[in-house]
């Protein structure tokens, strides 16, 4: 036989031998079973809910409910060790860290998506058009509390602010408030709920009204609602909750990473790794699917190494547990992580 009758040969033999493997690996993707538990986030749910979706078409025997009770919700189950994957729309809690500690839960603490806070206004809101943080303060916060348009803004109408906002267990409101009255309270006269769609169907129901949530929810109902242009507090420039802006930090102070957490000890079932390892394959795909916008590349590539080597812990408290702010690659470091 011939030189090249032999490479020949070789190369037949080798795509085979590949064929074969990866016919047995998918056979045994389509065998996998079990249950992956996540519950949380509103916000991240429709990220998390595509995963689950196009990983029954990878599985079809493993079970992936979604459930949503808000960030703190989610993180009250996970940090006992009743879920496997915790969605946030925030980074944990010193509270919850330290619980989860308590309880010997350690976790990896994934990022997954950008999301900007989106306040919206009913369509026939003509004179809303765009808010300074000061100004959002003075509608949000309980020591100022607006309760007309003209208390905003002398030129508005004399009509009455009706408020539509997440549940104080959403990670979304967490962020809110942080942002708008991190050393006050955020006003209690306020129609509240869990369910973001609940939040769309207020607000576009009432021509006075505000809201707000992830901009996904926004993106969905354009027809209903109309966005807020933010003021950056840097710029002075009103900007608008796009993926651009969003992607480049324009859209501030109202831009934030999402998460999800995922128990260190379910993560050695093989239907929660191969669940987690496709989720962060499509992740980027998936939170555009959705109306959310993909993280740097590199951001993708550091949660993977931090599944692969299961790093647990979190990088967004420091020492003393206090939460740490700042661009998604300075703070979501290997080296940062700690349990």
């Amino acid at each position: 036989m011939s030189f090249k009758s032999s490479v020949g040969v070789l190369i037949l033999t080798l795509t085979g031998v590949l064929a074969v493997s990866n016919a047995r690996a998918q056979d045994g993707l389509a065998n996998l079973t079990g249950k992956v538990e996540i519950d949380g986030s509103s916000t991240v749910a429709p990220i998390s809910m595509a995963a689950a979706d196009s990983f029954s078409k990878k599985c079809p025997k493993v079970s992936v409910p979604v459930l949503i009770s808000g960030t703190g919700g989610g993180f009250k189950r996970f940090v006992i060790g009743e879920i496997d994957i915790s969605d946030a729309s925030r980074p944990i809690k010193k509270a919850e860290r330290d619980t989860a500690t308590k309880n010997g839960i350690k976790f990896l603490e994934l990022p997954i998506a950008y999301d900007g806070l989106t306040v919206v206004v009913h369509k026939n809101n003509s004179w809303c058009k765009q808010l300074t943080i000061d100004q959002i303060k003075k509608i949000f916060r309980a020591d100022t509390a607006a309760k007309k348009w003209k208390d905003v803004d002398p030129s508005w109408p004399d009509r009455e602010i009706k408020i539509f906002a997440p549940g104080t267990d959403s990670g979304t409101f967490d962020f809110f408030k942080e942002v708008v009255a991190a050393d006050g309270a955020i006003r209690d006269d306020i129609s509240v709920s869990e369910d973001d769609q609940q939040l769309v169907v207020g607000v576009s129901e009432t021509e006075s009204a505000i809201g707000f949530f992830g901009v996904a929810y926004y993106m969905q109902n354009t027809d209903k609602l109309s966005a807020v242009q933010i003021v950056n507090p840097q710029t002075g420039k009103p900007v608008s909750p796009t993926v651009e802006a969003i992607e480049s930090g324009e859209y501030a102070p109202l831009s934030r990473p999402l998460f999800i957490y995922v128990n260190a000890k379910s993560v050695t079932r093989p239907e929660v790794k191969v669940f987690v390892q496709h989720y962060l394959d499509q992740a980027a795909t998936l939170a555009k699917s959705v109306g959310y916008v993909a993280l740097p590349s590199e951001a993708y590539t550091r949660a993977k190494d931090v599944l692969k080597t299961r790093k647990t812990g979190t990088s967004y408290l420091d020492a003393e547990g206090k939460a740490k702010h700042g661009a998604i690659l300075d703070i979501y470091t290997t080296a940062n992580i700690a349990d």
